[in-house]
Formats: C-alpha cells, sequence, structure tokens
C-alpha cells in the first residue's frame, strides 16, 4: 500500500516563519470520498434540497466508555484524518457512481455541487495525536457546511476506531510488561487483512512497541523490523551432512574457520561433559543442530534461533549453546534464543541458569546474559502472569491477541452535532451515556502537584478558561451530587487547529511517528498508575464547568418533550 501521491502544496508556519510540510493523501489509496455510508450523501441531497447545505455546523468526534475494561485510551487516526481531508475532492467518476445510488428524481444541480466542494471551508480542531485520552472529551472538533461535514462522519470515525483502539492495546500490554522488555509485534499473518496489518503495525508502534515483522510497515513508516525463523526452517534440516558451505571468516576478517560445523560439534561435545549438564541432555536432535549452523552462517552477527521444535532443554538450548560459543571463537556474539510453546516462565529460568552456567565454565563474558524471547499467543493476562509468577524473559514478540484486539474488536466513536448556526443542539436518550454534551466548546487538562493529571473539564467556547493557582469547580456533565473544587498547579489547552480550511494557513504541523509515539510514552507517564492498573482501575473523572453544566441542563428541559397525564 504505497501513499497517494497528492501534494496539497507547501505552506508557511505562521509561528516558526518556515515552510510547513506538504500534506499527502492518505497512506491507504480505498480512503477516498466513496469511503463513507450510502445515508451521508442521501443527507447531503436532503441538505441541498432544502437549502441547508451551507448552514455552519459544528460536531464532535468522541467515544462512550474507554476499551478493555480499562480507564483510559489512546487517540490516534489523527494524521490519516487530516491527509484525507487535505486532498478530499470526488472525481466525476465517483460523482457518476453516486448518481446511479441515488434516486433517478435527484437533480442534476446536486451533482454539480458535488462536483464543487472540498474542505476550504472546514476547520479541524483536535487532541494531539498520541494523547491519553478519556469518554465524552471530544477528540476532533470539525466545523463547516454541514453537508460536507457529514461526508466526513464515516471516513472520520472509521480512521480514529482501529487506529486509537490498537494504540490502547498495545499501551496496556507496554504498562504490564514494563519498560525495559522489548516488545515486538508479530500480528500481520492473523491481522484483519492487509490494512489491518499495516494498521496496526503503525499504531502498535505507536502505543511502545519496539520493532516488528511486517516490512511493508517497515518500509511505509520507519518501523525497526524483527525476525529470525520458523518451525518449518528447523525441520527442513536433516543434519549437519547435508551442510555444504561450511566456512566462516571471523568478525575482525583476520581469519577463517573451514569447518564451523567441526567447531560447532567441539563445543556440544564440551558442553556433554559439564558436571551440571548431566541429566540435563544426551544426544541432541542433530537436524536442529544443522538449521542453527546453518543460519548462523548466514547471518553471524544475529544470530536468534528458535529453541523448542523438539525439546528445548535436552536439545534446542544445548544446540544453541553449541552455535554460539562456535561463534564466539570466531568474535561474534550470539543475539539469543526464542521460545514458542511451554512453561515460558519455567523455562526462560532454565535458560538462563545454563547460560550462566556457561558463562563461568567457559569464562565467556557476558553470555549469562543472552537475550530470551517469548512468544506463543501471549496476551495482557500471560504477561501478568509470567510477571507473578517470575521469569527471564527480555523480549516478547505479541500477535493476534495485539493485533485484533481480540478482547474488544471496536472502540465505539461517535461523531454527534453539537451546534448549527450558532445554536446549541443536544442528542437526548434515555441512556444517559448517550445523552451528548452541547455547544462549541473546549476542553483543559488540570494537573496536580505531583505533577500527574487530576482531571479533563470542558468549557464554553466563550468561557474563560482555568487558571493555574486558582480554584475552579468541576462538575459531572449529568449526576448533580459529583462536584468537587480543583486548584490546578498546570492547565493544557487540549485542543489545537490541525486543519484551517486550507493548507496555506497557519496550523499545528503532523509530527513524526516517532515524536508521536514520544509524546504518547511521557502522556502515560504523567497518569497515576492507578488509572492503568489491569485489574479495578480508578475511574479519571470528567467534567463540565459550572457554566455549562447549567446550559446542559437548561437545554435538556427545552428539548425533552412534555408528557401528559390522562
Amino acid at each position: 500500500m504505497e501513499a497517494t501521491p497528492k501534494i496539497n502544496g507547501g505552506v508557511k508556519d505562521g509561528n516558526l516563519n518556515r515552510p510547513t510540510p506538504a500534506i499527502h493523501g492518505p497512506t491507504n489509496p480505498m480512503v477516498t470520498p466513496l469511503l463513507t455510508d450510502l445515508y451521508q450523501f442521501t443527507m447531503a441531497y436532503a441538505y441541498w434540497k432544502a437549502g441547508k447545505h451551507n448552514d455552519r455546523a459544528v460536531f464532535d468526534l468522541y467515544f462512550r466508555r474507554n476499551p478493555f475494561g480499562g480507564e483510559y485510551t489512546v487517540f490516534a487516526g489523527l494524521e490519516e484524518c487530516i491527509r484525507f481531508i487535505a486532498n478530499f475532492k470526488l472525481s466525476k467518476e465517483e460523482i457518476a457512481f453516486v448518481r446511479e445510488c441515488l434516486s433517478p428524481t435527484c437533480e442534476d444541480g446536486f451533482f454539480d455541487y458535488l462536483g464543487g466542494i472540498n474542505c476550504s471551508d472546514v476547520e479541524v480542531y483536535a487532541i494531539a495525536e498520541g494523547s491519553v485520552v478519556f469518554p465524552k472529551v471530544p477528540l476532533m472538533r470539525i466545523e463547516g457546511p454541514v453537508a460536507v461535514v457529514q461526508l466526513l462522519e464515516t471516513p472520520f470515525v472509521n480512521l480514529i476506531n482501529f487506529a486509537s483502539l490498537v494504540t490502547t492495546n498495545a499501551a496496556r500490554h507496554r504498562f504490564v510488561a514494563g519498560k525495559n522488555k522489548l516488545l515486538l509485534e508479530f500480528g500481520l499473518r492473523r491481522a484483519q487483512g492487509p490494512d489491518g496489518g499495516v494498521g496496526a503495525s503503525r499504531y502498535c508502534y505507536m502505543g511502545g512497541f519496539d520493532a516488528t515483522s511486517n516490512c511493508a510497515a517497515g518500509k511505509l513508516f520507519g518501523i525497526p523490523l524483527r525476525g529470525t525463523h520458523s518451525h518449518a526452517f528447523v525441520s527442513s534440516f536433516t543434519g549437519p551432512g547435508e551442510i555444504t558451505e561450511k566456512s566462516l571468516k571471523s568478525h575482525d576478517g583476520s581469519r577463517v574457520c573451514k569447518d564451523f560445523v567441526d567447531l560447532t560439534l567441539v563445543w556440544l561435545d564440551k558442553l556433554k561433559k559439564l558436571s551440571s549438564s548431566e541429566g540435563v541432555f544426551g544426544e541432541t536432535n542433530q537436524s536442529e543442530l544443522a538449521a542453527f549452523v546453518s543460519y548462523a552462517l548466514a547471518f553471524p552477527n544475529s544470530f536468534l534461533a528458535l529453541v523448542d521444535t523438539y525439546d528445548v532443554m535436552r536439545s534446542g538450548i544445548p544446540n544453541f549453546c553449541a552455535v554460539a560459543l562456535a561463534l564466539n571463537d570466531m568474535g561474534y556474539k550470539a543475539k539469543g534464543i526464542r521460545l514458542d510453546s511451554g512453561d515460558l516462565a519455567y523455562l526462560s529460568c532454565e535458560a538462563r541458569k545454563f547460560f550462566h552456567t556457561v558463562e563461568k565454565e567457559f569464562r565467556v563474558p557476558g553470555f549469562g546474559r543472552i537475550g530470551i524471547t517469548a512468544s506463543n499467543d501471549l496476551n495482557e493476562e500471560t504477561l501478568d502472569a509470567l510477571n507473578k509468577q517470575g521469569h527471564e524473559v527480555d523480549s516478547f514478540g505479541i500477535g493476534t491477541n495485539l493485533v485484533t484486539c481480540f478482547t474488544q474488536p471496536a472502540l465505539g466513536c461517535v461523531f454527534k452535532l453539537v451546534e448549527i448556526n450558532n445554536q446549541p443542539r443536544i442528542k437526548l436518550s434515555e441512556d444517559i451515556s448517550k445523552v451528548s454534551i452541547p455547544c462549541k466548546k473546549r476542553s483543559f487538562r488540570l494537573y496536580g502537584k505531583e505533577g500527574y493529571a487530576l482531571v479533563d473539564i470542558m468549557s464554553g467556547e466563550n468561557e474563560p478558561p482555568p487558571k493555574e493557582g486558582q480554584r475552579i469547580l468541576c462538575r459531572h456533565p449529568f449526576n448533580e451530587s459529583k462536584r468537587a473544587y480543583v486548584v490546578p498547579q498546570h492547565v493544557e489547552d487540549l485542543m489545537k487547529c490541525y486543519w484551517p480550511g486550507s493548507a496555506d494557513k497557519a496550523r499545528e504541523e503532523l509530527p513524526t511517528l516517532e515524536q508521536i509515539r514520544e509524546h504518547c510514552m511521557k502522556q502515560l507517564e504523567q497518569m497515576r498508575t492507578d488509572h492503568m492498573r489491569r485489574l479495578n482501575p480508578t475511574p479519571y473523572k470528567v467534567s463540565v464547568s459550572a457554566k455549562l453544566y447549567e446550559f446542559i441542563h437548561f437545554l435538556w428541559l427545552n428539548e425533552a418533550p412534555v408528557g401528559e397525564l390522562q
């Protein structure tokens, strides 16, 4: 999937007075104005027919509930939305298709209108991508002609939903694994199609993973790649006798080992004679040994072996150590092993003991610290269990449960009208969680003395913003008794303008993937650990100002029908 080659010309940044990077089209060429629901076009025609298509509307994009039973979400997908809006234009072929889909009674003037629309009169305000976010707080505010903005609804929700979901999943795995473990995303083969696979690799990296196995994502986004070999590679060999090219040049190039296979067998014999090895292994699997030797000859600088094809402790580990020690003789350092089955906690501890024994017995500095990678359908729960049991794993390769978001398939973002022609609008429901918060709003994050976020507060656009050191009343949007005074030590204005209607106007620059990842990691560090924990996390408080609270309930009473008892 190559990025669409469109470019919406360079601009000058109003703050930095230098050209801002051009905005290319969406990464996925399938993201076009037709990537929407039919009812967006039927509504657009009805707006046009009624002469309302240019009414100035304000929509909020937000979600109602945090995923995975947690109390936080990571916002992702903003860059793709801006790429889409910056290049929004229906082609003649697309308009012809829309004409076929709509009623034959639709007037020709509407299709002429579709041919002329773009997003030059649309503005997008958003929270920075990679930020920790919470229910009800708008992730994006989209302002513009109502018919045009409605055409953006479905693609925007689509681009934000999965991106935020998988980034959050990745961040949760990172939190459980800890800061010092290497996390590798191995999910491409089990992902929901090519787009799901490429998108998941991108957003897992954003959420805290260190590398991916996905070559396409590596090329598109510059994500570090990692990978070794499979069980098929190991079982494809029958024994050392089939290895024809046996020579290996030393790391410094000063000498050549003419028979690396023989050197490995010498080391395997030495390992068998270790007193600590008695009863652990006898004859190892020779086809596995041949596979390890072949892989080491191919990649002497990055040798990492999958050791569980036959028997981890009786064959895989001693075979690996024999090859690693032979490489050490030639000036190379083996990278480590991968465990893909069995009791990962026990096997990692036993492997570590063996490595330390080899280091001590053969005086090979650093051998005891050789890397141990674990895979095999890992998820948050298994990572947590491994931590409780105690393990020696340095890296985790995680796939299916990560990229498919197995425990929750969708985030549930919504796109709600909150104002039209300067008139606030509200959506009511018997389900209180589905009641929208009306009017154009600003959102702030209030921080306490220890530097942690305390509460997010929404206020009307024209209200004075919260100030550091000044007490402010924070109210639950709908529960009258839930309220608290806060004296913030730091106030963060969450919403910035990412699309002012044209690429020629001053706007927030789109950060690089690496910058978004760094921002995400910093955001997660600013959250209290009780909000982040897997079990029974503390809910984070989302509030409104006293003035907005009063207005919500005033509008609610005005809009709700009054019943009559007979």
